[in-house]
């Protein structure tokens, strides 16, 4: 019985694939099932975002987005270097920032994971997102995939960034102090200059934020060279503050559990 679950699991898969001209990056092509979930080379779920093995590590108090240190570091691919390549073609930073950030909402396509590949969830890392554009001249995947593409590739193009999390939404965010082109100033772990990256939508300019999350109290994790590992965060995320002056609410403890796990529940594509 466990082999006909298992054989089934890869087949709707690889029709999925198939269907979407997807094409997986070494070296995450071998995934495995376990107990009901599809795993990674790294031992990471890519169905599911809780855990200590999730691919966001989503625990009762804080996340740390592992699936974006698959790309970074030691594994460091065709991300990266496709966002060192796109940040020298500008010498003025804003510019490059723009471009890069252009380059993702233009050739990653909105769709959601029960749609290309049959399951409630299913993240890619930005490899493989983006050997899809590199061989299809456009890539498939919802607001982390985008998310995690991004952020990555502005880690090649020598900008810092994070991932941000929001009700049923994640986005990314850059280090650009000097941006005035923002719709609301975001501070992370209390320094100003952090930029909302809604790649979403194919109209969004860098620095659109969802109204619905202006002046509310967020969660984001500036991601550097970190272990791949099964693991709880060990430190709670760092807080963004939009602009506008709202009430901000206590993430630790329950509401920001009950929070978090709607996080993956109710996504949608976020558009200007």
């Amino acid at each position: 019985m466990r082999i006909k679950v298992l054989a089934s699991l890869f087949f709707i898969l690889a029709v999925a694939l198939a269907t979407t001209s997807y094409a997986l990056a070494t070296p995450s092509a071998g995934f495995y099932e376990k107990d009901g979930d599809l795993f990674d080379d790294w031992e990471i779920s890519r169905t599911r975002a809780f855990g200590e093995d999730g691919f966001y590590q989503i625990s009762e108090t804080t996340f740390r987005p592992v699936i974006a240190f698959e790309s970074l570091g030691e594994n460091t691919a065709l991300a990266y270097s496709l966002g060192e390549q796109i940040a020298a073609r500008y010498p003025d930073r804003t510019q490059g920032a723009e471009a890069l950030f252009n380059f993702v909402r233009d050739r990653v396509s909105y769709t959601s994971d029960i749609d290309q590949f049959k399951h409630d969830e299913f993240a890619q890392n930005a490899d493989e997102m983006a050997t899809a554009i590199e061989q299809n001249g456009a890539g498939y995947g919802d607001c982390e995939d985008s998310a995690v593409l991004l952020a990555v590739m502005y880690k090649g193009g020598g900008y810092r960034s994070a991932i941000l999390v929001a009700p049923g939404h994640t986005a990314a965010l850059v280090y650009l102090p000097d941006y005035k082109k923002a719709t609301a100033l975001l501070e992370l772990d209390g320094e100003r200059g952090w930029v909302w990256a809604e790649a979403t939508g194919r109209n969004n300019p860098l620095g659109w934020v969802p109204k619905e999350f202006i002046s509310d109290e967020l969660v984001a994790y500036e991601i550097s060279d970190e272990e791949i590992a099964p693991l709880e965060p060990a430190a709670a995320s760092a807080v963004v503050i939009t602009s506008g002056g709202g009430q901000p609410f206590p993430f630790i403890g329950i509401i920001g559990f009950l929070w978090l796990m709607s996080l993956f529940r109710r996504r949608r594509p976020h558009k200007s």
